[in-house]
């Protein structure tokens, strides 16, 4: 069975502006095809999540609170499930829970305690992010296990989705650099050594020393030219600043 393209959904992701539009495009879907709960989200603490992770979830709060409470985040039997393989897997599937640990299976019970009781997770890996995964829960009335192949679709787009309006949103990076290790790697670049550097900036030459490889140990360089390099790509210096 292939998994039937809802364009309508995907122009939906394509105009949306914010997360929370993609969120609310993917779970309409989700609910179309009968799961009761959904997490399309980076593998990370749903309510602690760092920069870049995706995180379109909308499971019982009271579940959220405690694997957050609990840093389950690092041993949660679905996110290290997800991590190792590609194709999609069920819950009580006995291949699944036979790998696992009894901490891991503990996790899995208080989950279904709180109203996970089983579903389909979806693995997402696309290069370059966070690792990730879409989790659907079924509810009581069940769901056809083929409509997995169709959620795979949404999941994938939808993630895909939420990270290019991430990214584009992401402020810039706060400079590596200092004020004077930017001047003392400009000075560098013009063939100045740390005696004239240190003149230059009204510095000991110690200090200037010092400075340079400071600077160098940031970019992880293990050369002057290629701190200065590394500083030049990433924008800390611009041509003009070193033209004699």
């Amino acid at each position: 069975m292939q998994a039937r393209i809802n364009w309508s959904f995907a122009e939906a992701c394509d105009v949306s502006t914010s997360v929370e539009d993609v969120q609310t495009a993917f779970m309409r879907e989700i609910r179309g095809l009968g799961f009761s709960f959904a997490a399309c989200a980076s593998h990370v603490d749903p309510l602690r999540p760092p920069q870049g992770a995706v995180m379109m979830v909308d499971y019982p709060r009271p579940w959220l609170e405690r694997f957050s409470a609990k840093r389950y985040a690092h041993r949660d039997p679905v996110y290290h499930t997800a991590k190792k393989q590609a194709l999609p897997f069920q819950w009580s599937d006995l291949r699944f829970r036979s790998s696992l640990e009894p901490d891991q299976l503990r996790i899995l019970d208080e989950a279904a305690s709180l109203g996970l009781r089983d579903g389909f997770t979806i693995p997402i890996h696309s290069p370059g992010a966070l690792p990730a995964s879409c989790s659907l829960a079924i509810g009581n009335d069940g769901v056809d296990p083929l409509k997995v192949r169709q959620a795979h679709w949404y999941a994938v787009y939808a993630h895909e989705s939420a990270r290019r309006i991430l990214l584009a949103t992401t402020p810039p990076e706060r400079p590596l650099l200092s004020k004077r290790e930017r001047e003392c790697l400009m000075l560098i670049a013009q063939g100045k050594d740390d005696y004239a550097v240190s003149v230059l900036l009204g510095i000991s030459e110690h200090t200037a020393h010092n400075t340079i490889r400071r600077a160098m140990k940031k970019y992880s360089v293990s050369t002057r030219m290629q701190a200065f390099v590394r500083a030049l790509r990433g924008g800390e210096i611009r041509l003009e600043d070193v033209a004699d």
